[in-house]
Order: C-alpha cells, then sequence, then structure tokens
C-alpha cells in the first residue's frame, strides 16, 4: 500500500490540494497530514480520503473545529496518533509535542511520521523509521513523501512533482 505524507499547510489549501493530488496520482490510497493545518480549506483537501492528520502547535482547534472536522468525516485526532495499516504500526506526531521522541525510542512502531520542523528527513532508529515529509509553507523546496509499506520504499517528491535525491 502507498501512502502520501505531507505536513505545515500553515493555511495554503491550493498548495495542500496540489499535493494530495501529486501524491494520489503516484499511487497515495492514504494520506497523512502531520499538523499545522490552520485551516478548515486544507481538511477539505482530505474529504473522502482514508486520512488522518494531527494538530500542530500553529493550531488552535476549538468546539467548533471539531463539529466541522466530524461534519466532513474526518476522525478528531487525540495523540498519540495510532494507525494500523497493511500489517504495520504507525504513529504520527506534529513534532513539538511532550511524548513525541518517547515514541521514537519505545521501539513498538514500524513508523513515526512528523512534521514541525519544515525540513524533510528520514531516520532509522532501531526497526522504527522516522519521518518528516517536509513542508507545504514556508520552505525553500515544498515537499512530500510517498512511503510504500509492503516494500518500505520512501520518495520525497517536490510540489511539482520531481523526484528529491
Amino acid at each position: 500500500m502507498l501512502v502520501g505524507i505531507l505536513s505545515d499547510s500553515h493555511g495554503d489549501a491550493d498548495a495542500t490540494q496540489r499535493a494530495v493530488t501529486l501524491l494520489a496520482e503516484r499511487g497515495a490510497q492514504a494520506f497523512f497530514h502531520c499538523g499545522d493545518v490552520c485551516n478548515e480549506r486544507v481538511l477539505d483537501t482530505l474529504i473522502g480520503r482514508q486520512a488522518w492528520f494531527v494538530w500542530g502547535n500553529c493550531d488552535v482547534p476549538d468546539a467548533a473545529t471539531r463539529r466541522y472536522v466530524e461534519g466532513i468525516g474526518l476522525k478528531w485526532p487525540d495523540l498519540p496518533l495510532r494507525v494500523s495499516l497493511a500489517s504495520r504500526r504507525i504513529g504520527m506526531w506534529h513534532g513539538h509535542e511532550r511524548g513525541f521522541r518517547d515514541d521514537i525510542v519505545a521501539g513498538d512502531l514500524d513508523y513515526v511520521f512528523y512534521g514541525h520542523t519544515h525540513k524533510r528527513d528520514d531516520q532509522r532508529h532501531g526497526t522504527l523509521r522516522a519521518i518528516n515529509p517536509g513542508a507545504l509553507f514556508r520552505a525553500d523546496v515544498r515537499t512530500v513523501a510517498l512511503l510504500d509499506l509492503a516494500g518500505d520504499s520512501l520518495n520525497f517528491l517536490t510540489l511539482d512533482g520531481r523526484r528529491v535525491p
């Protein structure tokens, strides 16, 4: 199964829509947004898709936001966010929270997806793989990540679709 990972939209729904479309065109069947959503239009890009997201340090969710999220069919994110998909255990954080680093060293997950730094990253910690897709806002090169859960292969893509070495 291919999953698309994106982060740090900071309200740029147009860039987020282009990123989701790019990932879907490359075969992504599920989507993970690692936070700093910053407006409802960004969440709209995930409507009708198998998708999860977390809040970032720039998000200020309230009761009205919760009603909106649930009204469009997304699941309200609670931390730590855990998903089992294609026999893989996935955790997702924004990356600034207490407990984020503990999740990486605990060793009970296959993957941890995170954002916050606006820099793409891919690190192994024992059997766990920690992936930051980069950012869609305030980044020299806006990137997303496409992960094949079956083969554990990862590609970073720029928003214009080029592979990143």
